[in-house]
């Protein structure tokens, strides 16, 4: 038995890298520093180690040459989750390219709605360093952040020492959307958040007269979406009066219709309180389980985020076209790939055509697929890097034990050599 310091996380976003982890052969307890979100992430058991073959064990090398099988004989296959660090994905993209494959992210349906904004007419945003040293008004739309990240608020709000601020518990934090679920965005010295609360489909109307009221144009109404207005003017006030204020979204939780549109309106806020002589960022939440991290490495080697197809002969991006549910749904592929290294909770969509699985141990299926590999987790079986979400920082992580699995990128290598050698 064993204790690992200083452990980085994969699995949270935020880059957290200083869990203390309790290794006892396979076995892993998180002993200091773990929250909701990682605790059960890294303490989750090992299951099977043997790869399956319509639900029976078979070697390592027998489930590569099935995979193989049905990707040489695929017309048009899809290649989804892509959940894994930058050498996994890197192996999942050298391997769309060859087989012509339609590449789509598990979590690009929200992404999306950042890169129509971003793509249309571009944002202002900043990074965990710039708001753990400078941020002093942090404004959270639409998301429950300590939900998302329980740890955000100890490591990047309320730390001790920051390069630009005295005192970060005088920082003032409000929320406007949906409340906090806990005290976390309680400061040091009690000071609680300033909450407003409104329904998701009532956020695109409160941030139009949000963006009104920074531009310093009337408002004749009161209240819109059940926030006064005079609240929105307090919210204005303090954003425009900030040495560096910080807006924050998670477009995953704005699950709305045209919510891309709400989205470009928090950025042109950014844009327009910069205008006025402060200084203010956006900061849009994302990248748990190899999101950011799938989207980083699209964009070296294509200039495309994760959602495109190879089958021209090179890549075609479409956020709407190359949707995987939707080929699938529509009878368009012939054969699913799907990868999650992460999670063994998320599972493919259902189909009728021919699936292969390379999944965390533990992952229960509904249906067995053709070909089931499991693969080590990074950072948990396997060395590797993750993005975190503010995609500055790839995120070193450690290998902390012996499990005898592949890693994504080993076994997608070997597919792809099984193609070349046939």
């Amino acid at each position: 038995m064993t204790e690992i310091t200083d452990v980085p996380s994969p699995f949270c976003g935020i880059g957290t890298d200083d869990l203390a982890i309790q290794v006892d052969g396979n076995s892993l307890k998180v002993t200091q520093n773990g929250c909701s979100v990682n605790t059960p992430a890294f303490e989750q058991p090992l299951a099977e180690t043997r790869p399956k073959i319509n639900g029976k064990e078979v070697s390592l090398d027998d489930a590569i040459s099935k995979a193989a099988d049905l990707l040489r004989d695929a017309n048009q296959p899809v290649f989804g989750g892509c959940a894994t660090d930058v050498n996994g994905m890197r192996s999942l993209m050298a391997l769309a390219d060859r087989n012509g494959a339609v590449v789509d992210n598990i979590g690009f349906n929200a992404a999306k709605r950042n890169f129509l904004a971003m793509q249309d007419s571009g944002w202002m945003n900043t990074t965990l360093a710039e708001i753990k040293n400078r941020c002093d008004v942090l404004v959270v739309i639409g998301v429950d952040l300590e939900a998302f990240a329980p740890r955000f608020f100890e490591r990047y709000i309320w730390n001790e020492d920051a390069m630009f601020l005295d005192d970060t518990s005088s920082r003032s934090i409000i929320y406007l959307g949906k409340a906090p679920s806990g005290k976390a965005s309680t400061s040091p010295k009690r000071k609680k958040a300033k909450v407003y609360e409104c329904a998701d489909q009532d956020l695109p109307e409160v941030m139009s007269v949000l963006r009104a009221l920074v531009k310093g144009k009337p408002v004749a109404a009161e209240q819109v979406g059940g926030v006064a207005v005079k609240d929105l003017q307090k919210i204005t006030e303090q954003l425009t009066k900030a040495k560096y204020g910080v807006v924050v979204w998670g477009a995953g939780a704005l699950d709305f219709a045209h919510a891309e549109l709400t989205v470009q309106a928090l950025c042109e806020i950014v844009k327009d309180v910069n205008e006025l002589g402060t200084r203010c960022s956006g900061f849009p939440l994302g990248g748990k389980e190899g999101d950011q991290t799938a989207n980083q490495v699209c964009g070296w080697q294509t200039g495309y985020p994760a959602r495109m197809r190879f089958s021209s002969g090179f890549p075609e991006y479409d956020p709407f076209l190359y949707d995987s549910q939707r080929i699938l749904g529509n009878g368009e592929a012939d054969v699913l790939l799907w990868v999650h290294a992460f999670n063994s909770d998320s599972h493919p969509p259902k189909t009728d055509i021919p699936v292969i699985v390379l999944g965390r141990s533990g992952m229960k299926l509904d249906n067995e697929p053709d070909v089931f590999i499991p693969v080590g987790t990074p950072g948990i079986d396997h060395a590797g890097h993750a993005y975190r979400l503010d995609n500055v920082v790839a995120i070193r992580l450690k290998k902390l034990r012996d499990s005898g699995l592949p890693s994504t990128f080993e076994v997608l290598a070997a597919i792809e050599q099984a193609l070349q050698e046939k």
